[in-house]
């Protein structure tokens, strides 16, 4: 149930984050006002985020493949691609995605102008989403 819960959830991200990373280049590059849309895009994305993390630790301390770890070795493990996706990379790589995710929103609310504040949820949350699309498990997603 987990498993399925975090599934659902990374599409809810990934609309998010697409939606509040397109929102600021364009917000940039057509010199928008910051209003208070753009805010509670960047905003919510930052909750979801934060949510389908916890969602995702809790799935990775409580799934079968974290005993992977004792059963395998550290050494196996990081031979195996398929196991090294779902242990070591994965979890890894989101864990970065979200916490730029926060430093990206933490540092454009201490700016004043707009634009400034775009261009940086434009630069985190790109980069965020980069990694996000990178580390995603494609040949069983989406199921």
């Amino acid at each position: 149930m987990i498993q399925t819960i975090h599934s659902y959830w990374a599409y809810l991200i990934l609309v998010v984050l697409i939606l509040a990373v397109l929102k600021s280049f364009y917000g940039y590059f057509a010199k928008k006002d910051y209003d208070a849309n753009a805010f509670r895009l960047s905003l919510f994305t930052l909750i979801v985020s934060h949510i389908q993390l916890l969602i995702g630790l809790l799935l990775y301390f409580t799934s079968a493949r974290f005993g992977l770890w004792s059963d395998l070795g550290v050494g196996e493990v990081m031979r195996n691609a398929d196991i090294r996706l779902y242990l070591v990379e994965h979890p890894t790589i989101n864990i970065l995605a979200v916490a730029l995710i926060t430093v990206g929103y933490s540092k454009h609310k201490k700016k004043l102008v707009s634009r400034p504040k775009y261009k940086t949820i434009a630069i985190f949350y790109t980069i965020a989403l980069i990694l996000i699309l990178s580390r995603i498990p494609w040949s069983v997603w989406p199921n």
